[in-house]
């Protein structure tokens, strides 16, 4: 867990996750604030399958690795990392790396997916391929980069993103979904035909690279025309607060939202900025700046100001 303000991006890339390693130094006092906000921000998000990492191993001595380890099973009791194993290695020497993978192969097995289902690429990133003053006859069509999440995309299909470019029409700016066609798919280092979840991908297509290049399309949804879910730029959700803001020096609790107060919401790899308009007893209705796509049922992670930071203080289910 690095800087507090790189948590929106940290629950972007969560939400393509089978399973987490929760890594705590060992030549530190247990939980540090961030340690906290990121088990904290697991729960939230609902990954269950947690291998907890205790580096640095190397650099203190027995007697204090040993209290650290009792540190982190105080820390952890009660959470949804209570039963998690806590595995000591020192990365930089490559201590116990072995032990490590073998507990990682055994509590994050690979789930079962249906390779019949409509497929959902969430795009984490997007990227113009050409180098500048390259021929207009060799032009690359822009990449996306993201994970597939379920179903099975094939080279030469015909897809959608959405929710899309942003378009003026009389005065309103609304989205369009863009259709393009797979031209490529790259499995890591590896140009495949067909790609099913796991890992991460790029997908080359006959996009204009100007509407890819520097991550324009991060945070949106691909898939077949169609079988999208919907776009949503208002949203309305139950919510689920946490009782003390996390990770500030600080903690303090958590007041109840707002009418008219700003939040940051993260769904999927979308993390976008909305104002409440109404709320009711443990629901509320927030108006986005930036449309998103997602399923009715999704996982929303909130955040409010707290100091001039964004913080993390609560999760919602997106219900229409």
């Amino acid at each position: 867990p690095g800087h507090e303000t790189l948590m929106a991006t940290m629950l972007s890339g969560s939400a393509l996750m089978d399973g987490a390693m929760l890594v705590i130094a060992a030549n530190e006092v247990c939980p540090q604030p961030q340690t906290k906000e990121h088990l904290m921000a697991l729960e939230l998000i609902g990954i269950k399958k947690i291998v907890i990492v205790q580096n640095k191993i190397d650099v203190v001595s027995q007697a204090v690795a040993l209290e650290h380890y009792k540190q982190i099973k105080r820390f952890i009791k009660g959470t949804i990392a209570e039963n998690a194993p806590i595995i000591p290695i020192s990365a930089q020497k490559g201590v116990n790396i072995g032990a490590l993978i073998r507990t990682l192969d055994e509590v994050i097995p690979e789930p079962t997916r249906n390779p019949d289902v409509d497929p959902v690429l969430l795009v984490a990133r997007s990227f113009d391929v050409n180098k500048p003053g390259c021929s207009w006859r060799d032009v690359k069509g822009g990449v996306i980069g993201g994970s597939l999440i379920r179903g099975v995309l094939h080279e030469g299909d015909d897809i959608e993103i959405r929710p899309g470019r942003q378009v003026q029409v009389e005065n309103r700016t609304k989205w369009e979904p863009v259709e393009t066609k797979i031209t490529s798919i790259n499995a890591g280092n590896t140009s495949v035909t067909e790609a099913a979840p796991g890992g991460l991908l790029g997908v080359g297509t006959k996009l204009d690279p100007a509407l890819t290049k520097s991550d324009a399309l991060a945070g949106q949804v691909a898939g077949l025309v169609g079988k999208l879910p919907p776009v949503w730029e208002r949203l309305k959700f139950d919510v689920t607060l946490m009782e003390r803001v996390v990770g500030a020096d600080s903690e303090q609790i958590i007041e109840p939202l707002k009418h008219k107060e700003p939040l940051m919401l993260s769904v999927g790899t979308a993390v976008t900025v909305g104002v409440i308009t109404n709320t009711k007893k443990n629901q509320v209705e927030v108006q986005l700046k930036r449309a998103v796509c997602a399923e009715v049922g999704a996982r929303i992670a909130i955040s409010r100001q707290v100091g001039g930071r964004w913080r993390l203080i609560g999760m919602g289910i997106l219900v229409e």
